[in-house]
């Protein structure tokens, strides 16, 4: 089974640590830390999106015309355009990269930072409405004829697209949630299911719901899954675990006195069911399994992908690949000095995974010789 690595796009070099030395769209900054993914052996980098932050579709854009292997994950909202008009995008999108997108779409966990750009539905029909979303979309890439909808949420009448993807027959589509909600929708749909890094038990069970939820929608396959983190990494782990403290101790210095890190995340009361989740399991200790550490997660209220694993590149890379064997084949890791921890984690983890992974492979191919043929050749 295949393993890719999923990185961060950022556009400054601001994180939960400290604040952004500069503007928060950093152009060199952009460009310099996408090359570094590139350059040390990741797959694809995140361009997220925030309703105040710089349009994530013209900064991927910007990379995609200035790098030629990194993949790009493209978050959207379905509240802030049309399907018709975001399938355009995407299949332009598509062929500035030539053939490297992968759209990844955001339902939204946070009722208000989806009124701070006009969307007042419920949550459940914000599902609804992504699911509803997610399907002209797709129709939208793949149709050479016009064609009508009369849905829930959308109307609309012969439309056909003149500019398709490179990818044939379409872009993958990427979604994550960890509600029964998002397990239906994203299930139903989704070519990536993303989970945030829970401990490993509670990760194979959302793996569970996710191929329960494929199989209900009547699917012959399932998603892949991918599991995201917050690396920590020192050539020892006594130093790996001294950097883990400084790293909660600068993020409480932000937030002291209840301060929120972003406008769009609470510190103590997430409506989201991911971040709600990261905090019961912060409230039942501090490390779980081999590398699991949760402190930053409680630390962030939660705030997106933030449990980490702790230790050196040996250790987080088996605790990574405890995930893959799970059927995790997606592992997003993101470190709080984006940069350098890009470039740590590229030249000292990821060539340890994919060595690994390698092993496992071979020997699932590997010919089986007969007990009695083995003694044949031992003799």
């Amino acid at each position: 089974m295949p393993v890719e690595f999923l990185g961060i796009g950022g556009t400054h070099d601001g994180s939960e640590t400290h604040s952004r030395s500069g503007g928060v769209f950093d152009k060199n900054y952009t460009l310099r830390l996408a090359r570094a993914h590139e350059d040390f052996g990741w797959d694809r980098v995140l361009f997220a999106y925030g309703s105040g932050s710089p349009e994530p579709a013209q900064a991927a854009a910007y990379v995609a015309t200035k790098l030629d292997k990194l993949q790009i994950l493209l978050a959207h909202r379905p509240n802030v355009s049309y399907p018709t008009f975001a399938a355009k995008t995407f299949a332009t999108l598509d062929q500035i990269s030539d053939g490297r997108l992968t759209v990844h779409f955001i339902t939204g966990g946070t009722d208000h930072e989806q009124q701070r750009e006009g969307d007042y539905l419920t949550k459940d029909e914000r599902y609804s409405r992504t699911r509803e979303y997610i399907q002209i979309v797709k129709q939208a890439w793949t149709s050479d004829e016009p064609f009508d909808h009369d849905g829930e949420h959308y109307k609309f009448a012969d439309f056909v697209s003149d500019v398709k993807p490179v990818q044939q027959p379409r872009p993958g589509v990427s979604f994550g949630g960890s509600s029964p909600a998002a397990y239906v929708a994203g299930g139903a749909e989704a070519d990536i299911f993303c989970l945030w890094g829970e401990p490993l038990a509670q990760t194979a069970e959302q793996i569970e719901s996710v191929k329960a939820a494929a199989k209900a929608a009547g699917r012959t396959d399932v998603p892949r899954i991918q599991v995201a983190f917050r690396p920590i990494i020192a050539p020892t782990e006594d130093l790996a675990w001294e950097k883990a403290h400084r790293t909660v101790d600068a993020i409480k210095t932000r937030t002291a006195g209840g301060k929120a890190l972003t406008s769009r995340h609470s510190l103590t009361s997430p409506e989201n069911t991911g971040s709600r989740r990261l905090l019961a399991v912060a409230a039942q200790g501090d490390r779980f399994d081999r590398a699991l550490w949760t402190p930053t997660a409680a630390a962030t209220g939660g705030a997106g992908n933030s449990n980490a694993l702790v230790g050196t590149p040996e250790t987080v890379a088996q605790a990574l690949l405890d995930y893959y064997d799970l059927g995790v084949e997606i592992l997003s890791a993101r470190g709080y000095d984006m940069l350098g921890d890009t470039i740590d984690f590229g030249r000292y983890v990821i060539p340890i995974v994919r060595e690994e992974v390698a092993k496992r492979d071979a020997a699932k191919v590997a010919p089986r010789i007969p007990a009695a043929d083995a003694l044949a050749i031992d003799g």
